[in-house]
């Protein structure tokens, strides 16, 4: 006679979710200095992504709205500012390695301009990586200063991509 397995009983699903795991590859991610780490295991995936400073979103297509922003007259750069860009407080450096875009696709306006005045968590750019576009944003409102990427260029991780102030 076959007995009756109660909930309790059953094997757990290949599909359930080990919270420890999560929690030791985020460390394992920290630990590395990693952007983000994946494991896939059969049907299951889990992927830790970490954020640098700078609020990234994933983007499911380059066609996003176009928000019409004021484009003022070009603000003077310091001098320190163009001889070392990574030093300036108001910069944004790249939360991970990809292709910028400055545009949400290539017959629209840039997103922003140096001179513009932006709000916190409007965005300035678009990191291609992976085939997935990740918004990069403003973490702070003020105005743009200068940009250090041209649409289209490969970034690296950390690498100066535009200036608040």
């Amino acid at each position: 006679m076959a007995e009756k397995k109660t909930a309790s009983e059953e094997p757990k699903s290949d599909k359930s979710i080990d919270p420890k795991l999560v929690e030791r590859l985020g460390e394992i991610a920290t630990r590395l200095d990693l952007s983000e780490i994946e494991v896939v295991q059969g049907e299951l995936k889990i992927r830790v992504a970490r954020q640098f400073g700078v609020a990234t979103m994933p983007v499911s297509a380059v066609q996003a709205p176009i928000v019409a922003a004021a484009v003022a007259a070009p603000v003077a750069h310091s001098p320190s500012a163009a001889a070392n860009p990574a030093s300036h407080p108001g910069a944004i450096m790249s939360p991970m390695v990809g292709t910028a875009y400055l545009r949400p696709s290539p017959e629209a306006q840039r997103f922003v301009e140096p001179g513009a005045q932006v709000k916190a968590g409007e965005t300035l750019m678009l990191i291609e990586a992976m085939k997935t576009f990740n918004e990069i944003t403003a973490p702070r409102a003020g105005t743009v200063g200068h940009i250090f990427v041209d649409d289209g260029q490969p970034v690296e991780f950390g690498q100066p991509l535009i200036v608040i102030e």
